[in-house]
């Protein structure tokens, strides 16, 4: 019968030898953990250990010893230099878990505890980073002269002007789409006039805003997040608290007042290019022409639905501002943190413009309808 890929040999002195190869190449199935580890539980306690015979041993057979061994060093080992050097670098890690180690009630407790509060403390830097951007606006009230407008002006064209194709091409093609499918359930009815209350009301108070903010924290907020955490990556952010100069001053306040700009202007330029592709399709589909729309749209739609659309636009662009420096803020000196922040920014970001479009949804449910 073949033996499995890492295995144990009882010495003549009731010794454990192991064999074969104990690496994550020969462990990684099931099958050989579990043999494995039924190896292990067959020694006997306070057994001699030899590892010079062992083919290959690497981290993971280490760090399986390791465990099995209370992480404590037995009382007889014998083992090449290099594989004790290993051990050795195993036993210096804090704390070390398999991969494949089950954990029990508690640990998972533990571990859910962890991780509120962990999100407490995420929500505590990130009210401290909007009472500094409160601060930082007062101080450019106080001082505008000596406010940070280059780099406002550089992250308004950035954010608004750059972004305008991509935002009108998505726009123009939810109109037609939108436009499209209502017609063929209104046809059904004879109600098709009734696709300017439905196209104007749903682009111009939801779905426009909306829509603009969605690529927009997917565009810029990301590009927030990178910015700032390659600036953590590089030391500039250290070198910024060692000459004085303010983050939130610097950093923060221009891409808020950026985006908070910006963002109205882009919700109201995606509607626009969403109505022209709704018109379109009502043209070709319902044969309701351009001049019927522009004629009936202002007696069925308020302009208090546009003014709701703009003012939470605003408050979009705010928070996909704010989140992402939150997060490019919490980056760490290394790449593999630098992913992980900008991947947490723009689900972040989409999932606080849904809440916020759906308080403002119940808020305002009165108005302009």
């Amino acid at each position: 019968m073949p033996h499995p890929p890492a295995w144990i040999e009882t010495a003549a002195d009731a010794g454990a030898v192991l064999q074969g190869r104990w690496t994550a190449g020969a462990l990684g199935s099931k099958k050989a953990w579990r043999a494995a580890q039924a190896a292990l539980a067959q020694v006997a306690p306070g057994a001699a250990w030899d590892l010079r015979a062992l083919q290959a041993f690497d981290h993971l057979g280490a760090l399986t010893l390791w465990q099995h061994w209370g992480r404590q060093w037995p009382a007889q080992l014998q083992a090449h230099e290099g594989q004790r050097a290993l051990l050795e670098r195993v036993a210096s890690l804090r704390t070390a878990e398999l991969p494949h180690e089950r954990r029990g009630l508690g640990a998972r407790v533990d571990a859910f505890g962890t991780a509120i509060l962990g999100a407490l403390a995420q929500l505590r830097d990130f009210v401290a980073l909007a009472g500094q951007l409160l601060l930082s606006t007062l101080r450019l009230l106080a001082a505008p002269q000596r406010g940070p407008w280059r780099d406002f002006s550089g992250h308004l064209y950035r954010i608004g002007a750059q972004a305008l194709p991509i935002t009108a091409l998505v726009g123009f093609l939810i109109g037609v789409v939108l436009a499209y499918l209502m017609s063929q359930v209104l046809r059904q009815f004879g109600a098709e006039t009734f696709i300017v209350n439905i196209l104007g009301l749903a682009l111009i108070r939801e779905l426009g805003p909306l829509l603009a903010a969605v690529l927009i924290a997917g565009r810029s907020g990301s590009a927030i997040t990178a910015q700032i955490g390659v600036m953590r990556v590089t030391e500039e952010l250290d070198a910024m608290r060692v000459l004085g100069i303010p983050k939130g001053f610097r950093l923060v306040l221009p891409r808020a007042m950026a985006l908070a700009i910006a963002m109205p202007l882009i919700a109201v330029w995606t509607t626009v290019a969403a109505l022209i592709g709704g018109v379109l399709a009502a043209d070709v589909t319902l044969g309701i022409n351009a001049s019927y729309f522009l004629e009936a749209l202002p007696r069925v739609v308020q302009a208090a639905n546009l003014g709701l659309a703009v003012g939470k636009s605003f408050v979009f662009g705010l928070f996909i501002a704010l989140i992402g420096c939150h997060y490019g803020l919490r980056v760490k000196p290394n790449t593999e943190s630098l992913g992980q922040g900008t991947t947490a920014s723009v689900v972040t970001s989409i999932t606080a413009v849904i809440l916020i479009d759906a308080l403002f949804a119940v808020v305002f449910k009165n108005v302009g309808i």
